[in-house]
């Protein structure tokens, strides 16, 4: 006789489907999962490596700013360094002239007459003084016109005060120191 097999065959291969189905998806999702974390550990590390690139760098400019604000400190000092040793310049220059001026002084005075103020601004030099007699102001201007190191002279005025064998004459003259040949003309 024949035999029947009366077992639920499609039933059971129906499960075993199911069965193979439900694991199927269940690796799906654990497959997506993993990709899904990895996927997002991966980003993380590498925002978290560009956030460490990005504080380092940020300590990098600060301290380089640091170091510019120190240069431009040191661009100051140098700049007022070398005004100063513009004026010590200027002012080695300058030292022999006062000492010329008054050797200078000196042999333009005539006899009789002597200074009571000696103003100089610059080149510019006004002389205050008392002489004997009104005809030696004339002698000093005569002398100043024939100076190498003076020029430029004018007489301010001349006033008497006293009298008889006692007067005086009180004197006021302008004149220009003339500049050495390594001076600048523009020394003010």
């Amino acid at each position: 006789m024949p035999r029947i097999n009366l077992l639920p065959w499609r039933d059971e291969l129906r499960q075993k489907r199911k069965k193979e189905f439900f694991l199927a998806i269940l690796a799906a999702v654990l497959v997506g999962g993993a990709l899904t974390f990895g996927t997002k550990f991966f980003y993380q590390g590498l925002i978290s490596n560009q956030e460490n690139l990005n504080d380092m760098l940020r300590t990098e400019i600060a301290k380089l700013d640091a170091q510019i604000a120190e240069i431009e400190g040191f661009e100051i000092q140098k700049n007022r360094l070398l005004e100063r040793m513009a004026i010590i310049e200027e002012l080695q220059v300058l030292r022999p002239e006062v000492v010329r001026l008054f050797d200078e002084l000196v042999n333009i005075m005539p006899s009789g007459t002597y200074l009571t103020s000696v103003v100089q601004q610059g080149r510019n030099v006004e002389v205050a003084g008392i002489t004997d007699a009104a005809g030696r102001v004339a002698a000093m201007l005569n002398n100043i016109e024939d100076s190498e190191w003076l020029n430029g002279e004018s007489l301010v005025g001349i006033t008497t005060t006293g009298s008889g064998p006692l007067a005086e004459d009180e004197f006021g003259l302008r004149m220009q120191q003339v500049p050495t040949d390594g001076e600048e003309e523009g020394i003010q």
